[in-house]
């Protein structure tokens, strides 16, 4: 007799099955789930928000910039339906044909975008991502175990009873999208080692849970990780657009890994843009530090230290350093930037061009605030993450992400010579 299956074997097991189910679906099955779950979401929206805020009456004591990520107001709730009506919205990648060739003996050749399979999500505090993964994975054709944090059991929970509604209405299998019955970092860890029923493991929390993930997996992982974020503004800015992305960049959302931490301040405009600069960001609520030349051509600025500049603070904080032209820019960057986002404001389409090649991080913006690196705004419908990893994917994951490819051969008695 074969041992007990453990409860995370178990969901894994009933993953995989629902994978073989959805590997087959059509894209107008997946696409009605996806519809329907949007149409659970804003039924339930008034249970969401009541199991959101048992969640956050727990935390008491928690930091500003954690709150948020785990906040879910009413506007929140309607986005996410939104969000999931995009991905259905998008275009099937499942049975997409990259490449057709036909061979000198006749044979024809394609290669095809297929679902990866099970996909394992390990979160932190952010429900959220409860919906994106869902929505993406099927609308990729994949079944998604969830882990989401303890801090935010009973959105998570709610969520998912919203999106079951949905699957059910639909007629697909409940556990195409999964969430964990257990939270601890004991059932990560053997959630991550379950090779030959996940297939692919992607991490989105702090250095911690990354790190957890990564000495454990025997699974392949795609990580999402920190995100020291930079904007440089050149020489050859217009300074009132600076000002405006960088002011956007801090703190739309100061708590999520795509806003800005450090601004880089060209020399030769420093002594113009600086003064109005800081006063907007303190107007805004935001703590400016900043290097000597900062604090003497700006008031009330204190003082960096070298921590500061690999900072990533999720928070109204900005660490700002006038940088001496596009060189001593770029590689401040180099050293300091976890490759997730970087920025650079000019009118000179030169110099954006050297600082766009030059510059190898998963997104390179020119004139815009890294507020916008997201499955969103890049036309994704939502993300499952922005890879910093860089195979498989780079950048915001939509649902092409979440596919890999096989060859299919059609042949009429072609032999190997």
């Amino acid at each position: 007799m074969s041992p007990a299956r453990s409860s995370v074997e178990q969901q894994a097991v009933e993953a995989r099955r629902a994978a073989a189910e959805l590997r087959i679906a059509p894209d107008e099955l997946r696409r009605a789930a996806l519809l329907a779950i949007a149409a659970s979401i804003r039924a339930r929206s008034s249970r969401i928000l009541e199991a959101n805020a048992r969640d956050l009456d727990a935390l008491a004591g928690r930091s500003a910039a954690f709150r948020d990520r785990l906040t879910l107001t009413a506007p929140r709730v309607a986005a996410l339906a939104r969000a999931v009506e995009e991905i259905a919205g998008l275009p099937d990648p499942v049975g997409r044909v990259l490449d057709v060739r036909t061979r000198p003996n006749g044979m024809e050749v394609r290669r095809v975008r297929v679902p990866i399979g099970v996909i394992a999500m390990v979160y932190e505090s952010r429900p959220n991502v409860t919906v994106d993964a869902a929505g993406l994975c099927l609308r990729a054709g994949n079944a998604v175990l969830l882990r989401g944090g303890a801090e935010s059991v009973h959105s998570d929970q709610a969520l998912l009873e919203a999106i079951h509604e949905g699957l059910r209405t639909a007629g697909l299998p409940p556990a195409a999208a999964t969430l964990l019955a257990r939270r601890d970092y004991d059932a990560i860890r053997e959630l991550v080692g379950l090779r030959g029923l996940v297939d692919l493991v992607i991490p989105r929390g702090g250095e911690a849970l990354i790190a957890l993930v990564s000495e454990h997996a025997r699974v392949p992982v795609l990580k999402h990780e920190r995100g020291v974020t930079h904007v440089f503004v050149d020489r050859a800015a217009d300074p009132e657009m600076a000002i405006r992305i960088v002011v956007n960049a801090k703190t739309n959302r100061p708590s999520t890994c795509n806003a800005l931490e450090t601004a880089l301040v060209d020399a030769p405009i420093a002594p113009r843009l600086l003064p109005p600069l800081v006063a907007a960001l303190r107007a805004a609520g935001v703590e400016v530090r900043g290097c000597p030349v900062t604090r003497r051509l700006a008031a009330d600025v204190a003082p960096a230290t070298d921590d500061d500049w690999s900072a990533e603070y999720l928070d109204l904080i900005l660490s700002v350093r006038v940088v001496d032209g596009l060189d001593e820019a770029i590689a401040h960057i180099r050293a300091y930037s976890t490759a997730l986002a970087d920025a650079i404001v000019t009118e000179d389409a030169a110099r954006a061009e050297r600082f766009v090649r030059e510059v190898d991080s998963a997104a390179v913006l020119v004139n815009a605030s890294t507020r916008l690196v997201d499955g969103g705004e890049f036309g994704l419908g939502a993300e499952v993450g922005i890879s910093t990893s860089r195979l498989h994917a780079r950048g915001p994951m939509g649902p092409d992400d979440l596919t890999t490819t096989k060859w299919i051969v059609w042949g009429s008695g072609q032999l190997r010579a």
